[in-house]
């Protein structure tokens, strides 16, 4: 009998947490998924409509998104984009991850001041040494009113990049680098051939952040590129493109999906990888 009683308490109070918990989990979904919708809503509508209280598109005015494509510049802004984002992905993947190994497995004297150095970096904001190296590229190099800038530097490394590397090839079991060597690999081979494979979930991680930093760049292309239409980015032109269209919010809108479409989609698609990564490079310190 006294199951009887406390089986319905038990099943209504689980009822209850669940519908709270799901409930908060719902709402906080809706609070980072509505500006979305409406973004995307707004872009799909006409000049008019987009200037009134409405929500719904009436009729659909999907033209809007070809509109806006066939802007003058902006295709040049989307190459140039690819360009930086990819090649910085590239050259930071490339450039961090000797640094990363050398730091997480060669024993030598400074290795921890070496990477207090390298976490020390991470705390300087870019502002502060912007001018500097404005003058350098600009008067040694002349490479201003380019994106070289801002992609050679990638091919020194990292920072944020080395530490996410180091931190995730720490959790690595040293036996298969020390069955490698005994094979008579070298540190080049084991790095390749031994930890690259087995580290790929960290390296889509950090490849996704890069490219997503390039991608929403914004200041860097606006030191060096300004004064080059030619050679600015979707970050730098979609302002220019909203100070034209300024009472058009529908091709605003239209220009910010076209921006954002290309890196949502990439997320969605290496979103596995990408989660793992993250919640596996602080394993271990």
């Amino acid at each position: 009998m006294a199951l009887t009683v406390v089986e319905p308490h038990y099943r209504r109070r689980r009822l209850l947490e669940w519908v709270a918990v799901h409930s908060f989990a719902v709402a906080l979904g809706l609070l980072f998924v509505l500006p979305f919708v409406f973004v995307m809503l707004t872009a799909v509508m006409t000049d008019q409509q987009s200037l009134t209280r409405d929500y719904w598109p009436q009729p659909f005015a999907w033209h809007n998104l070809v509109d806006v494509w066939n802007t003058p510049g902006f295709t040049t802004w989307w190459r140039n984009t690819i360009v930086y984002a990819v090649s910085g992905t590239a050259l930071t993947l490339l450039s961090s991850l000797p640094v990363a190994y050398a730091l997480a497995y060669f024993r030598f004297r400074g290795r921890n001041v070496a990477m207090m150095v390298v976490i020390a970096t991470m705390m300087l904001p870019p502002q502060v040494a912007i001018i500097p190296l404005y003058l350098v590229w600009a008067q040694n190099f002349h490479l201003t009113g380019t994106l070289y800038p801002l992609i050679i530097p990638l091919a020194f490394g990292d920072a944020f990049s080395i530490f996410l590397l180091r931190q995730f090839m720490l959790t690595v079991p040293r036996e298969y680098l020390e069955a490698a060597r005994i094979d008579g690999c070298s540190d080049l081979g084991t790095m390749l051939r031994i930890v690259i494979p087995m580290i790929r979930p960290a390296i889509a991680a950090v490849g996704l952040f890069q490219f997503f930093y390039c991608w929403n760049d914004y200041f860097g292309p606006q030191i060096y590129a300004s004064e080059n239409p030619g050679a600015w980015t979707l970050s730098y032109g979609l302002q220019t493109f909203k100070s034209a269209h300024h009472t058009n919010w529908n091709l605003t809108m239209a220009a910010t999906v076209l921006v954002m479409a290309p890196v949502i989609v990439l997320f969605f698609l290496a979103q596995k990888a990408f989660i793992e990564g993250v919640t596996l490079t602080g394993v271990k310190g």
